[in-house]
């Protein structure tokens, strides 16, 4: 829960409650003797089962080690860089078995192998062995094309150096054994681009933006390779400024708006879903005057290439997805049609004008090219009129709060219910084709049915632990929320005790529980 002087202070400075950005560094890997004009670069897929990008599409990299900074490069004065340009070496290493370090192609592959295996298993560090084996590094084999940072809607958030590099002639990366990725593979970059465009995977802008540039070719000459530099860091995001547009699919544009949201969210991701002729804006959730104004240039982009608003529709009644809805009509200087389910629009009367009661199984279409049709499925749990909306051309669903790519979703009776809850969850798991989640907070999820799954058991085993802490005497929520929510801290307990007394409804529901007239809750039979 949010207080009053939260939310002044996020009025105030709303940067403190962002998470700070980890510094990081990513190789492009250039294929030896790459043809420039349709260059193939090493793209690796992240596993699953990671709770930040699971399932996206990257490049080999990650986070500075505390190591880094104490391996000297060649031809770079700046200690920052030479940093940035270790760590993507040493990552570059430890994920796809390429080693670009002067002295290295005298290393056999067998030895490279050996190499790794010492620096993976902590037997020598990345500055001992470079020494160790004479090796070094050389500036001007990375060349440096943007650093992008994280948007602030993500809890984890990275600062990230990207470089251009061409693989060893005598080398060539593979991933293997390697827990954070699940595949990589040299593809060329049009060819990897075309994949995008056809919703077939997923990945951040900066990495869009490497293959839509190398997409377009280069010569291999000196003014050919300050031409393709030059594109890499023609956008302001390749200096540090934080994408506001993000477009994990095309089509679907994220745009994360800052909003009075429950911890640790930030923000609440507006989505602005177009075709050649309509947009259709989902969740427009801001009270906050700049953040109105920067989402309404957006819609306002994207009319005056030729489009009309289709109309706002909202997924549920809470104000962090309903506070931007009548500025951004203001803004917009037209009225605009504003759709929900008949729970969110009942509650809204008096405040927000609610012109269309969207039901369940409904078709919303786009007329123009891509044609675009969301079914709309009434989904309770976290609020009573709760929508999703899913395309199954793309294997695309809204989930508006059901589920979400940053922190977990509180069920609060009587809004909340979590036998409806958990029978939204099961609905979403039968759909064909799921390919991505757009959540109401945090990146859009690469691994929906796996996602699905983990809340379903999440629940179900909180679900058990409270019967079990019933049987055992406790018999207040605020006892039970003491004995299970181990993992959760003391500032958050009384949130918990709200998803407890959900638990605890449906247990009564199950005939599992009672509730005595002294108000405790104990088991029955």
């Amino acid at each position: 829960m949010i207080t009053n002087s939260e939310r002044v202070q996020r009025l105030r400075d709303p940067s403190k409650t962002t998470a700070t950005p980890k510094d990081a560094a990513a190789v492009i890997l250039l294929r030896h003797n790459t043809n420039p004009n349709d260059p193939e670069v090493f793209l690796v897929k992240r596993s699953e089962k990671l709770a930040f990008l699971g399932g996206y599409h990257a490049f080999p990299g990650g986070q500075f080690d505390a190591t880094d900074a104490a391996v000297s490069v060649r031809d770079c004065n700046d200690a920052e860089t030479a940093a940035a340009i270790t760590c993507a070496a040493r990552e570059l290493f430890e994920e796809t078995q390429v080693l670009v370090a002067r002295g290295g192609d005298a290393l056999t592959q067998g030895q490279r192998a050996s190499l790794l295996d010492d620096l993976l298993a902590a037997r020598m560090s990345w500055p001992a062995l470079l020494s160790h084996y004479k090796l070094h590094l050389d500036a001007s084999d990375f060349i440096f094309v943007g650093r992008w940072v994280t948007p602030p809607f993500s809890a984890r958030r990275f600062d990230t150096w990207f470089f251009l590099v061409n693989c060893p002639s005598k080398q060539s990366a593979h991933v293997s054994n390697d827990a954070e990725l699940a595949s990589g593979e040299w593809i060329a970059a049009s060819a990897a681009y075309a994949r995008w465009q056809r919703s077939e995977i997923l990945a951040v802008p900066p990495v869009l933006h490497a293959l839509k540039t190398l997409a377009e070719g280069f010569s291999r000459d000196a003014d050919g390779i300050d031409s393709l530099v030059e594109r890499f860091l023609s956008p302001a995001n390749a200096h540090r400024e934080p994408v506001r547009r993000i477009e994990f699919r095309p089509n679907y544009i994220c745009f994360p708006v800052r909003t009075p949201t429950r911890p640790p969210a930030t923000h609440t991701n507006c989505y602005l879903i177009y075709n050649s002729g309509e947009l259709l804006i989902i969740d427009p959730g801001s009270p906050y005057e700049d953040e109105q104004r920067a989402l309404a240039e957006c819609v306002q982009t994207l009319m005056a290439e030729g489009r009309s608003v289709r109309g706002i529709i909202l997924t549920h009644v809470h104000p962090d997805h309903v506070g931007g809805v009548n500025a951004l009509i203001t803004h917009l200087g037209d009225r605009i049609k504003v759709a929900a389910h008949r729970l969110t629009a009942e509650p809204l009367a008096g405040s927000i004008t609610v012109d269309h009661l969207i039901e369940d199984d409904e078709v919303i279409g786009l007329d123009g090219l891509p044609r675009i049709d969301l079914r709309a499925m009434h989904t309770p749990g976290h609020a009573r009129g709760h929508l999703c909306f899913y395309e199954q051309r793309t294997g695309t669903l809204i989930s508006g709060d059901n589920i979400v790519g940053l922190g977990s979703v509180l069920i609060d009776p009587p809004e909340g219910n979590m036998r409806e809850y958990l029978q939204s969850l099961e609905r979403m798991l039968v759909l064909p084709n799921l390919s991505v989640i757009f959540g109401g907070h945090g990146p859009a999820i690469a691994n929906p049915y796996t996602k699905i799954n983990e809340y379903i058991a999440h629940r179900l085993d909180r679900e058990r632990k409270i019967l079990e802490a019933v049987h055992d005497g406790l018999t207040t929520p605020k006892d039970i929320v003491a004995s299970v929510y181990t993992d959760v801290p003391s500032n958050a307990h009384a949130m918990a005790e709200r998803a407890v007394l959900a638990h605890l409804e449906k247990l009564i529901d199950d005939n599992l529980v009672q509730k005595t007239a002294e108000g405790l809750y104990v088991p029955l039979g």
